[in-house]
């Protein structure tokens, strides 16, 4: 098992180092990066000899149909401008790895698919960059103090520096998804459930904050090109803000990128367990702010969808007038795929919708909720669901979906015994849904695909 102390950098500082934090606007290619790399000295004193592993953030991948990938997956350009400036300052052992979220348990090959189409293949025949797929790599168990302990793959717990390149979103777990959050990526599946955990102290906020722990020597850059409200899926709001910020410090970085987004770090539940942490101060003050100011570029993002005033219903369901079901809103303690999941089954309801009252229909997911009483049927989604409810008292009609993953087949068979017959193959073939998205951005030359290319030299 890997130890933190014999191998990774603590981002704590007693002295009250000031960090150097970059914010600048994406311009043109390459230049605007190196700006921000050179203002915040992200790459200072890093020797060219250093196996580098850069981390994109691509949260899933559909290999069907065109999806909106603005503000969900690190764009292309900044991948490419990223090994470009370090190839010219003569670096050489170059990595690029990633395990997206499997909408397919099965399909551990979406990664490769991805890197292909994200044009990370063209760089590997131009600078020997070498792709790694997480899902297909081994793991090291690695101790992240306090009695945690998750499995981070091998290659980027080996290498000498991180180029960590996530995009600037909002998330309705975390509140924001930034540099910290994007470390997730290159743990194992089984690790990642750990981090939904319905432990009160080991929250998902904890354990996300946790992470930073098994992070050696680093530049964090964030990619605001375009962002995400109410991410961090692809049914979030993507819009072009033309933003970078770059930090030697992730901690640094994901506070200002928090409030860039529109909220206080000390709001943010796991930027203020990384700061009790590490003894750092959840405010500015260990700061210095180079090249803009937040306030010059500061959006207004909200981090997840409302609900009507009973909390049973995400709001874009309550004003389609549906009635008879009660959704409640999902916890920290959902796992990633069940998560993809829900919304999934969300779009299902709703394209099934016809105007008729459900037979007061609650589906709870997670770990940690509790039926109501008064409802007719009870779907529980996933195993923790049923361990936790099957036998609940004031449950009339349970319909379970006992397995984990959940079976795709179990959760058409739970909806429709619950008397809501949707299309079966909005479950069935998940990778086809973010396709449905596309038409809102497609056409508007904001929402560039040209972004997500690399032209091939």
């Amino acid at each position: 098992m890997q130890s933190i102390t014999q191998h990774f950098h603590d981002p704590g500082n007693t002295n009250m180092t000031k960090h150097k934090v970059a914010i600048t606007r994406y311009e043109k290619p390459v230049e605007s990066l190196r700006s921000a790399i050179d203002i915040s000295q992200g790459l200072a004193g890093v020797p060219v000899q250093s196996r580098v592993f850069i981390k994109p953030n691509i949260v899933l991948w559909s290999d069907v149909k065109p999806f909106p990938k603005w503000g969900l997956i690190t764009t292309s350009r900044m991948i490419e401008d990223t090994v470009t400036i370090l190839s010219e300052l003569g670096f050489n052992d170059i990595t690029i790895g990633e395990g997206p979220v499997l909408l397919d348990p099965r399909d551990k090959d979406i990664a490769t698919q991805a890197f292909e189409s994200l044009g990370y293949t063209d760089l590997e025949k131009r600078f020997g960059v070498k792709l790694v797929n997480v899902h297909r790599e081994t793991f090291v168990e690695t101790d992240l103090g306090d009695d945690v302990r998750l499995n981070f793959n091998r290659q980027f717990i080996e290498s000498d520096f991180i180029v960590n390149i996530p995009v600037m979103k909002t998330h309705s777990q975390t509140v924001v998804s930034l540099g910290i959050k994007n470390l997730k990526g290159v743990i194992d599946i089984n690790s990642r459930k750990v981090c939904h955990s319905s432990h009160e102290s080991n929250d998902l906020h904890y354990m996300v904050s946790r992470l930073v722990n098994a992070l050696p020597q680093s530049l964090t850059i964030l990619d605001g090109i375009y962002t995400n409200e109410c991410g961090p899926g692809f049914d979030g709001k993507m819009r072009r803000s033309d933003l970078i910020v770059a930090s030697r410090d992730v901690f640094a970085a994901d506070k200002v990128g928090a409030a860039l987004l529109g909220f206080s770090p000390s709001d943010v539940p796991y930027l203020a367990h990384a700061a009790e942490g590490f003894d750092r101060p959840v405010d500015f003050s260990d700061l210095e702010v180079h090249g803009g100011s937040i306030d010059d570029f500061h959006l207004n993002l909200r981090h997840e969808f409302e609900y009507d005033h009973e909390k049973k219903l995400p709001m874009f369901m309550s004003k389609r007038g549906i009635e008879g079901l009660s959704v409640p809103k999902p916890d920290s303690t959902l796992c990633t795929y069940c998560f993809t999941l829900t919304g999934l089954i969300l779009g299902s309801i709703m394209k099934a919708w016809d105007g008729a009252p459900w037979d007061r229909v609650e589906l709870l997911t997670g770990k940690i909720m509790k039926p109501a009483p008064g409802m007719n049927k009870t779907i529980l989604l996933g195993k923790c669901m049923c361990k936790l409810n099957a036998d609940h008292p004031d449950i009339r009609q349970v319909v379970p979906v006992n397995s984990c993953p959940p079976s795709k087949n179990a959760i058409i068979d739970a909806l429709v015994r619950a008397g809501i017959p949707i299309d079966p193959d909005m479950i069935q073939y998940p990778q086809n849904a973010p396709s449905l998205l596309y038409r809102k951005y497609s056409g508007n030359p904001e929402f560039d695909e040209s972004f997500f290319r690399i032209v091939p030299n």
